[in-house]
């Protein structure tokens, strides 16, 4: 990891948070994929349009067979709800479809500061209940479908699994991979982790400040620890990176699942920082994570299926 780390250093790419929002994009989506995983062929990848909370949003299908009714996990990629988008998040979708036999639909929500707070949040919501009626029509099984994401995307797989229990569907997982829960960034490992671990806190500020008001930051909308009841929600698969700003509130997030009853299944990767499961041509800390999502969706959606 300190070998990654020091190469990206070396290669002296500019800081988002001195980058314009545009800028910023360019640079995340040319730099995305140089240490994921070759993209994996798939039997089935399919270019979509879905309906968002105020309309059409791009989407893109995985699927490792061309089986009917295969179950479908949701994904929400990361990037500070500022930057990126399926292309740069391809890879990991791959993936995940490889990897557990489900479908993977990723999906393209609205960005920030174009579309703040919580924009993104309906878009998710409005996909997912869409997602639930029109399943079938994409030869898909719409009573096994699960939420997932990272970073940015793992807190929006995680307000959807909130919204999910609301709207009374049972989903099979929400794959949490090195999510934001709080409202304030204030966490020792926020403060630790600040500088040179891949995501620093001027990042941090500059995607939220892009996002949202300092007064919706306690909407659980944004940070679900804020939520005012975990009870009854799907099972979790939390994975989490050691050397991450954001460790100490995923690791918060689990135990309040934990607390209230829910099955929470915690990996925390030692050594490696936020975007670590991105790594893969680097890492063994990667495949090890991605085998781990892959073994979690899988194992979800085998005992949603079960009478």
């Amino acid at each position: 990891m300190a070998g990654v780390l020091s190469r990206i250093h070396r290669a002296n790419r500019p800081a988002f948070h001195s980058l314009s929002p545009k800028q910023a994009r360019i640079g995340y989506l040319m730099g995305a994929e140089i240490l994921d995983l070759p993209r994996a062929p798939l039997p089935r990848v399919d270019n979509l349009q879905v309906p968002g909370a105020e309309g059409p949003l791009a989407a893109r299908l995985y699927a490792p067979s061309e089986a009917e009714g295969l179950p479908v996990l949701l994904y929400f990629h990361g990037g500070g709800f500022t930057i990126g988008s399926i292309d740069t998040h391809d890879s990991l979708c791959r993936q995940l479809a490889l990897r557990s036999g489900a479908a993977v639909l990723s999906l393209n929500y609205r960005l920030a500061p174009e579309h703040r707070f919580p924009a993104a949040v309906d878009d998710c919501w409005a996909v997912l209940a869409w997602l639930v009626k029109a399943a079938s029509s994409l030869g898909l099984d719409g009573s096994r479908i699960a939420v997932g994401g990272d970073s940015a995307g793992g807190t929006l797989a995680a307000v959807s699994a909130l919204h999910a229990r609301g709207m009374g569907l049972k989903l099979a997982l929400q794959l949490l991979i090195t999510p934001g829960t709080t409202a304030h960034a204030d966490t020792p490992s926020h403060k630790l982790f600040a500088n040179g671990f891949l995501l620093d806190a001027a990042s941090i500020d500059w995607f939220f400040n892009h996002y949202i008001d300092g007064h919706h930051k306690r909407d659980w909308r944004f940070a679900p620890l804020e939520a005012e009841d975990h009870s009854g929600l799907a099972p979790a698969c939390v994975v989490l990176a050691e050397c991450d700003p954001l460790v100490d509130e995923g690791i918060a997030y689990a135990d309040r699942l934990r607390a209230n009853g829910g099955q929470v299944q915690l990996e925390l990767y030692r050594g490696v920082t936020h975007d670590f499961i991105k790594m893969g041509r680097a890492i063994p800390e990667a495949l090890s994570a991605l085998e781990v999502c892959g073994q979690a969706i899988q194992q979800a959606f085998q005992t949603s299926a079960q009478p």
